[in-house]
């Protein structure tokens, strides 16, 4: 999985890495037309394109009938039942195109929430290190350090422990720029988080690094997993939210990729001659 992931994400870097020094309304509105582009082809592809030309003129005839007969309860009954069986036949021919576009659809969606989601830290900001440990695990009774393995890392509190939740947390203040580094260790064993400060602010920032487990990784691939031997189950930084600012309205980066990507499948769907 890990090899999938690493190879998916630097197809990203290479798309992002014209406009790392740029708005991120410019990224946006060009992975949200390579999406609607992608979404088209698919369409295009899995679907039945002639069955729902029929069933959306089929519908269409019968509300123009509705429309003309209104009058006549008999015709409008025949009329509103007959537009309700062709709606569903329009569904069966949309169905298995939309759920063969969930699938990348999510894979992309993952991918973008790691550059767009989340802004790199300044230097003198603090952040909040969490460490969950595996379910047969007592915070209170594992010995677990915080290790910072750059210069531009200081760690200001003790590991704070959580018995019920099996977490301990840390606070710690960025000194300076670039990737950093620290430790987690337990045990004889460490995993090594990275965290990331200044710079280009469309690269992607990784908030969690995870185990071995298939969903772990699908979900959360900006890192290489952890080993499955580790007593711990993620190790968490919080990162500072990113907000798309439109104009001095501020929403989530979702939002605008969705709007966007709709927007541009509608408007080049007669270019890829696909009806839905």
């Amino acid at each position: 999985m890990w090899v999938f992931n690493s190879l998916f994400g630097k197809l990203f870097d290479g798309i992002f890495f014209f406009f790392l020094n740029m708005s991120p309304w410019v990224s946006m509105i060009v992975v949200s037309l390579l999406t609607g582009m992608l979404m088209l082809s698919i369409f295009r592809l899995t679907s039945n394109q002639e069955g729902i030309k029929k069933a959306k003129n089929k519908i269409k005839a019968h509300i123009l009938e509705l429309r003309l007969f209104q009058d006549n309860l008999g015709i409008s009954l025949r009329s509103q039942g007959k537009i309700l069986t062709t709606n569903l036949k329009y569904l069966s021919h949309t169905a298995k195109p939309m759920l063969i576009m969930i699938v990348p659809l999510v894979l992309v969606l993952i991918q973008l929430n790691f550059r767009f989601a989340y802004l790199p830290f300044q230097t003198g900001q603090h952040a909040l290190v969490k460490v969950i440990l595996k379910p047969d695990l007592n915070p209170s009774e594992t010995a677990v350090e915080l290790t910072p393995l750059s210069a531009g890392i200081v760690v200001e509190t003790p590991g704070i422990r959580i018995d019920e939740e099996r977490e301990i947390d840390w606070r710690i203040r960025i000194t300076g720029e670039g990737r950093h580094e620290f430790a987690i260790e337990s045990g004889g064993e460490k995993v090594i988080k990275r965290i990331d400060a200044g710079g280009k602010s469309l690269r992607t920032l990784s908030p969690i690094k995870v185990g071995a487990g298939f969903l772990d990784q699908l979900f959360y691939p900006a890192e290489k997993p952890m080993a499955s031997t580790l007593p711990f189950q993620s190790v968490t930084i919080t990162y500072p939210d990113r907000k798309m600012n439109l104009f001095g309205w501020k929403m989530h980066w979702i939002i605008a990729y969705f709007f966007l990507s709709m927007v541009f499948g509608f408007g080049l769907k007669g270019v890829f001659k696909v009806d839905f």
